[in-house]
């Protein structure tokens, strides 16, 4: 792997099928499994954490668009993930739909075209994640 940003994520065991993730910078999530292998709720399932990483990577495209690019004033951005899954083994993602709902004095055109640079150029998990599922988005700005 030399020659190449290489990211490294650790998970153990804490117990029946909760796992703690811990990445370099020593931050953590909770990865649980289903019911039938003891998984208790107390943390994310992993393909939810696969829909979370392409939420997170899309809106820190579009916050670094509209700030830093656009100059528009976003107070907030809320994304919607919903997945459809195969029914077969392994269970891929086929349909992924994202929704983006931002709010603040901005330009709803440059919304859109924010969130596009992100879903079709930008966004590293998208690029992984369209290779096996149909990939959409929308957008509404909130009042």
């Amino acid at each position: 792997m030399s020659g190449v940003k290489v990211v490294e994520v650790k998970i153990g065991r804490v117990r029946g099928a909760l796992f703690e993730a811990t990445n370099a910078g020593g931050q953590k999530a909770l990865i649980d499994g289903p019911p039938e292998l003891g998984g208790q709720g107390e943390g994310v399932r992993p393909m939810e954490m696969v829909l979370m990483g392409l939420a997170g990577c899309s809106a820190l495209d579009v916050i670094h668009i509209l700030e830093k690019q656009q100059k528009e004033p976003l107070e907030d951005l809320v994304v919607t993930v919903k997945g459809a899954r195969a029914d077969a083994t392994p269970a891929v993602y086929t349909d992924i739909a994202l929704h983006f709902e931002a709010s603040g004095p901005i330009d709803a055109h440059k919304f859109e075209r924010a969130v596009k640079l992100s879903m079709e150029k930008y966004c590293s998990v998208t690029r992984m994640l369209e290779k096996s599922a149909t990939i959409t988005f929308s957008t509404s700005l909130r009042a």
